[in-house]
């Protein structure tokens, strides 16, 4: 048994360490790529510009969940404490209760008003089957955790932090945070915003520039990747977890059989007590795998797909200025067509309309439709320009902090890995030494 678990251990271990192998030469390949510099109008950079805070002001904590049970639902809310020395709040301290739905909400939010900002993402709603219980301690500590992760990496992004639905979800109170969400746009405008990304969406971007377009390569390497090793990260877990209750059931087996051998008693009790300190050891690993590594690597497959709706929609944005240029173009050829010719008004001759005027009267409009458009441009031009250059500074940003993450779950597994069989190794070392030395008591006795 214990062959061929070492076996599969060591297959594992060769697709993740071939699957690390691959993220990091593409990592360092990306480095290698054109440098993303930004290039925009002095107003546009003064109100997206992003800078590292120097000082952090915002501390938040998320703790203390707590099980409600309602006759239409039970879920769970969790303790938020705020603490800051920014002068925009009323109070240095704050303490509210938020559910999951409130930081949910949040996030959309957020989207809404930066949606070229790279934002973290949330735990899942639900698990997989077969993982955890929705309500189980495991899985509520787990949520506690990347929730914790998730306020604070707003907290800590020098413009998310700023944003006034994240001021109200850190202060207001419950009946106060569902006033104010109340007051978002209404079903009509929602309805309006979501038809119009549909339509970029399918229309598509004639000419995107080249950097988003190696961000998007990127991006779907990057997801194939993390999701490889958070597949082989899950199953070395499950593995362990197995071999685990495998030594649970092997060392009662040698406690028993010691009680009947006589001449073997005191080694097979000694083994006996080496699993079960392999047992505790195992637990040790397996634990810091589950809290530290599995949470790390499953937040960045859950963040490629963040990072690919953060590219859908800057794709959106310009396939709807784009939309209007073309719009715009038509609407000139229209007013050169009628310059040529009045065939369309040949109808409207027989009906004793006068064909000058309705062409005067359609140049007329064609000319306010222009400038309607002339106008939507400019705007949807700036537009464009904006959420260019904040996606390119954030996306220096996530990516310094993706890195970070990444290296540290990297380094903290090997130090776990290193640490398990250091111990395990000094369990059975000392087990040996144990068995020599009573062999040498034993020759010694005899002779």
């Amino acid at each position: 048994m214990e062959s061929e678990s070492t076996t599969s251990s060591a297959q594992v271990n060769g697709n993740l360490a071939q699957t690390v192998a691959d993220l990091s030469k593409h990592m360092l390949e990306l480095d290698e790529d054109d440098d993303l510099e930004v290039f925009s109008k002095d107003a546009l950079i003064n109100q997206y510009k992003l800078e590292e805070q120097d000082i952090k002001d915002v501390f938040i904590t998320v703790d203390c969940p707590e099980n409600h049970v309602t006759s239409i639902e039970t879920f769970v809310t969790y303790r938020v404490i705020t603490k800051t020395t920014r002068s925009e709040f009323d109070s240095s301290e704050y303490e509210v209760r938020r559910r999951y739905q409130d930081f949910l909400w949040l996030k959309g939010k957020l989207e809404e008003a930066h949606p070229t900002l790279i934002i973290n993402p949330l735990p899942e709603k639900f698990v997989m089957k077969g993982m955890m219980e929705r309500f189980n301690d495991d899985f509520i500590e787990t949520r506690r955790k990347a929730l914790h992760k998730f306020v604070n990496r707003i907290a800590d992004h020098p413009i998310l932090s700023f944003n006034e639905d994240f001021k109200v979800f850190l202060t207001a109170q419950a009946w106060e945070l569902a006033s104010h969400k109340k007051q978002g746009p209404g079903l009509l405008s929602r309805m309006g915003e979501t038809v119009r990304a549909v339509a970029a969406s399918v229309r598509g971007v004639q000419n995107r520039p080249e950097e988003f377009t190696a961000m998007n390569d990127y991006v779907e390497t990057f997801s194939q990747k993390m999701g490889m090793l958070d597949k082989i990260a899950q199953r070395i877990v499950k593995e362990q977890k197995e071999y685990l209750e495998g030594m649970k059931e092997c060392g009662p087996v040698y406690t028993l059989w010691s009680g009947s051998e006589d001449q073997l008693v005191e080694p097979l009790k000694a083994i006996a007590g080496c699993i079960d300190n392999c047992c505790k050891v195992t637990e040790e690993q397996v634990a810091g795998l589950s809290e530290n590594q599995v949470p790390i690597l499953h937040e960045y497959v859950l963040c490629a797909e963040t990072l690919k709706a953060v590219l859908r929609r800057r794709d959106n944005i310009q396939a709807e200025y784009e939309s209007k240029v073309d719009a715009l173009a038509s609407k000139k050829a229209d007013k050169e067509n009628l310059k040529h010719t009045d065939l369309s008004f040949v109808f409207g001759g027989f009906l004793g309309k006068n064909t000058e005027e309705a062409k005067q009267q359609k140049e007329q409009r064609l000319d306010c439709e222009m400038k309607e458009l002339k106008e939507e441009i400019g705007r949807l031009e700036d537009k464009v320009e904006c959420a260019n250059n904040t996606l390119k500074v954030d996306w220096e940003r996530w990516k310094r902090n993706m890195q970070s993450d990444v290296k540290s779950a990297f380094v903290d597994m090997a130090d776990t890995n290193m640490n398990y069989y250091k111990k395990c190794l000094a369990i059975w070392e000392s087990f040996l030494t144990s068995q020599k030395t009573d062999v040498h008591l034993e020759k010694d006795t005899d002779s």
